[in-house]
Order: structure tokens, then sequence, then C-alpha cells
């Protein structure tokens, strides 16, 4: 099946790596040109310009969840990602950049590591196919963040939206308050898990089938492999870059589910995930840049749903702007909480 002229709009996705390849190519004030387009001019044009009306029930792209177009641009992302990562490290040895020069590049390679390296990881991670996990898995390398693939599928999306999951922000939780206690919950999680997964076949946590110790053996590896290569200054760089995209996409997490709290039954268990229990935005610009990931109600009501295949649900409460106007908006709390608070529909705020 060929994608129409409408799919083709998912290239745009691949316009922060190419920013990111030219600020490091171009340099001087151009090494802030990714973090000007995705934190600048993306979210102006989404305040600027409003969605059209969704219509519920009807999939971003076609219901068809194998497509060779859509899968493919996915792909594609994991030789670009360790491309771009080992040309900014080669840049950082071999060119002089200044101070502002070396933030900048790090900032873009940054939101790179969030968008490329997390993101699509997230998405290739829900996937059935022991390869594409791989894949996931492999992107998480380049970010320094393996143990998402373990806490996210089998923790994220059966405690989200209650006070169990540590990604889930509190009602009146400023995003610097959230950011440790999600840091530090997300891998407090992936351990428990892996612990109990093994308990149940009668293992040890210390077995080399914990997948968070050879997550952190093959992390040792890659970083072994940079230090070998770049020296200290090429690993700290990276360091720096995986840091911007781990906070980015905690900025995520915080904007997705801020204040929603799922109800308990009468037995103690929680109700189902519902449309309500995520915020969600029809801005078209962040739509296709993060691959449909502001139709995050849609992802938890069924998780196995390709990118491309998420609908509008119109029982989803959605935020004023796109998501990168969102997470801008979450760096300072005040202004969140004047913004957002309102909004929070009450009988789901924790």
């Amino acid at each position: 099946m060929l994608p129409s002229l409408r799919d083709l709009r998912y290239l745009f996705a691949y316009t922060l790596p190419l920013t990111a390849a030219l600020s490091l190519w171009l340099g001087g004030a151009y090494t802030w040109l990714t973090f000007a387009y995705a934190f600048g001019l993306v979210p102006l044009v989404e305040w600027l310009r409003p969605p059209a009306p969704a219509q519920p029930g009807v999939a971003a792209a076609t219901e068809a969840k194998r497509h060779t177009f859509f899968d493919g641009l996915l792909y594609l992302n994991v030789p670009l990602q360790y491309a771009l990562m080992a040309f900014f490290l080669y840049s950082l040895s071999n060119r002089h950049f200044t101070r502002a020069e070396t933030m900048g590049t790090v900032l873009s390679v940054g939101i790179c590591c969030g968008a490329l390296g997390i993101n699509v990881a997230h998405e290739l991670g829900h996937r059935s196919r022991g390869w594409e996990q791989r894949l996931a898995q492999a992107l998480l390398l380049s970010t320094w963040y393996p143990h998402f693939f373990i806490e996210h599928n089998r923790g994220h999306h059966r405690h989200v939206a209650t006070l169990q999951d540590p990604v889930t922000a509190r009602f009146r939780e400023g995003f610097w308050r959230f950011l440790p206690r999600a840091v530090v919950g997300e891998i407090r999680s992936a351990w428990a898990l892996e612990r109990e997964r093994l308990h149940r076949q009668g293992m040890s946590a210390w077995s080399w089938s914990n997948q968070m110790l050879q997550f952190q053996a093959a992390q040792g590896l890659l970083a072994g492999g940079v230090l070998a290569v770049f020296g200290v200054k090429g690993m700290l760089a990276w360091l720096a870059a995986a840091v911007v995209g781990y906070v980015l996409f905690q900025l995520v997490n915080y904007v997705e589910h801020y204040g929603l709290l799922r109800r308990q039954t009468a037995t103690g268990t929680y109700e189902r995930v519902q449309p309500h229990h995520s915020w969600n935005s029809e801005h078209p610009l962040g739509r296709i840049l993060l691959y449909e990931l502001t139709r995050h109600s849609d992802h938890h009501y069924q998780a196995s749903r390709p990118y491309h295949t998420l609908r509008h649900q119109p029982a989803s409460p959605q935020m004023p702007t796109g998501y990168p106007g969102m997470m801008l908006l979450a760096t300072v709390p005040p202004l969140w909480f004047r913004v957002m608070n309102k909004r929070v529909p009450q009988t789901v705020a924790n």
C-alpha cells in the first residue's frame, strides 16, 4: 500500500534531526537552531493557529496496523540518532566551539535524544515483534534511559493516573518538584518490576536474566566505547545531551497526566484507564513531530495501536496549545498553575 500525499506530512518529523545536523555543520549562532525551532517557532505557530476540529473515532492516517511507510519512518530514526550522536561527538572533539556554541549543540542534540531517542523508542517498545523492541532498546541506550523499556510498559501503563505511578504529576505539584521524584521513581519501579518477575520464576534478582543488569552492562559497554574514542570531554557532552533529553521527556510525562487521578472501586482496585485520564492536543505540528504522542488518551486506552492509527477521543481534556508550548509553560510553575489548574476536571483531580 503506497502512502498518500497526506501521509507524507510525517516526513516533517525529520526536521528535528535535520536542524540538529545543520547546527553542528554551520556552528556559530546556528548551534541554537534546533532549540529555536522546537521551542520558539513551533509553539508560536501552534499558539497563533488553533487546530481544526477533529473528528472522533477517525484514525490519524490509516487503520492498517502494519504499514511499510509508517513503520519505516520509525526504523530510520535508529541510524539517524546514532549518526547524529557520532557527528556531535566528532564535532566537539575536532572543532573549537565557544562555551555558548557548546551549549547550543548540547541542547540541539539533547532535543533529538528526547524526540528520537526516547519518544520513538516509546512507540517501538509497544510493538510485539522482538526485533522492533531491540530497536527501542538501542535508542534508549543512546540516551542513558534503558530502564524506561521496563517501567513504561509494565509499570506506567498499569498505574497511570494513580498515586503509585512515579510519572503522574500531582495536582499543584510544580515540575521542578516532580522531576526528581519521577527520575528516582522510574528507576526504583523498574528494579522492583524485574525483582518481582524473577521471584515468580524462582530466580534471584541478581540473576543475569534481570533486564536491568543486562541494560546496565550494555550501557557500560557503549559508554566505554565513547570514552575510548572521544575521551572524557566526549563522554561528558554525551551525558549532558542525554540529560537534556531526559528532562524533556519528563516534561512530556508531566503535561500528559497532570492532576488526573483514577477513582478506586469499593474493592480498592482502580477503574479502567479512560480518555479523560490524559491531556491531549490536536495541534498538528506537535502531533507530527512527536509521532501522534499528543493523542495520548487513545494510546492509553489501547496501547497496542500504532501511532498512525491513534484516534481523537472527544472525552479527553484538551490543552490550550500544543505539547512544545505546554512543556515550556511547565518550566514556570506559577504560570502553569494559573493556566492549567482551572482546567483540571475536579472529578478526577488528585
